[in-house]
């Protein structure tokens, strides 16, 4: 599945909860989004506060994919094709020298 096809999906959802709309109880700015983003990624760290594996892969994924969507939406509204900034830090790192 590509990252357009994920993008709007989202998209679609997001639009489904009224979560766009100016009186939204949820209001989709790109501040809340980037707090959201970061508050999923510290979900994903709890499957691994106590082990180097998570106890469940299915919850585990959930997270993952909280992650993915709120990265897919934050990455959206900037008008940031992820797709094409993943290919460009890759070929900056590809570059770099970690020593």
């Amino acid at each position: 599945m590509d990252i357009k096809t994920l993008e709007k999906a989202m998209h679609d959802f997001v639009e489904s909860k009224g979560w766009y709309r100016a009186d939204s109880v949820h209001p989709q700015t790109p501040k809340n989004l980037a707090v959201s983003l970061v508050l999923e990624a510290a979900e994903v760290l709890e499957h691994f506060q106590w082990g180097e594996e998570s106890p469940n892969k299915a919850e585990l994924a959930g997270e993952l994919a909280d992650v993915m969507l709120y990265l897919l939406q934050l990455a959206s509204v900037h008008e940031i094709d992820l797709g094409q900034a993943v290919m460009d830090k890759l070929d900056v790192n590809h570059r770099r020298r970690w020593e």
